[in-house]
């Protein structure tokens, strides 16, 4: 079942939220921290997916703050369109879309609440698992996928256990920033998919997707959380 929301941030903003729910109750749930494309059908598959395994999930339409209700491909005119986006968006102001969104799935779930995020959402994971705790709210897990300028937070220390995938053909995240991150937090579990670039999950843009290195990174995300979120 899935359906769409309002959600309210501290500071006073409104951004919708696309929820799906696990047939029966759900086992834990799971905040989805959309790229810079909004929350389209990829973003929503992976919601669906993550739903059919057991999870409430709730996706906090991150991009509201400077294009509400943007919904976008990755090609062509689209593609330009969030990138010309991207610059306006604040890590800071993403993560509280993302407490909103922990907070609705913590109470209508009952369950421990984790993340997971993309790009940009992985980005928003990082800082959210590191920072959240100051919010008064505790992932339980964290998964951040190829999370861009995660150079710029890489000291900076998650409050759960976290994982974080990069493709190691990745032309936007230099080996540096991983590196960084890795050193200053050897505790975090840490994946590099050879033969894969950035985005390598994205599975509805052929130029970016690389089916083996998406599944086994999925099949790790699904286990890692399982083991920290299902009591």
């Amino acid at each position: 079942m899935s359906e769409y929301i309002k959600l309210k941030t501290t500071d006073g903003h409104e951004l919708g939220a696309y929820v799906a729910a696990p047939r029966g109750g759900p086992k834990a749930a799971l905040v989805l921290v959309q790229e810079i494309f909004g929350i389209n059908a990829h973003i929503r598959a992976m919601a669906d997916g993550y739903a059919k395994d057991g999870f409430f999930v709730v996706a906090p339409a991150t991009m509201d703050r400077v294009a509400p209700g943007i919904e976008l491909g990755y090609a062509g005119e689209d593609r330009k369109r969030a990138f010309d986006l991207y610059p306006k968006l604040k890590v800071e102001l993403a993560m509280l879309d993302a407490a909103a969104a922990f907070q609705y799935a913590a109470e209508k779930s009952g369950k421990k609440v984790g993340m997971a995020g993309y790009c940009f959402g992985g980005l928003t994971t990082w800082v959210s698992a590191c920072r959240l705790h100051t919010l008064g709210l505790h992932p339980g897990a964290a998964v951040g996928y190829y999370a861009g300028g995660i150079g710029n937070f890489a000291k900076e220390k998650p409050t759960c256990p976290t994982m974080l995938h990069f493709g190691a053909n990745d032309s936007h995240i230099g080996r540096d920033q991983i590196e960084a991150v890795r050193a200053a937090n050897p505790e975090v579990q840490i994946y590099l998919y050879e033969g894969a670039g950035h985005a390598f999950n994205r599975d509805a843009d052929p130029e970016s997707y690389h089916a083996a290195s998406a599944k086994l990174a999925r099949e790790r995300s699904l286990a890692f959380l399982t083991q920290h979120l299902v009591e």
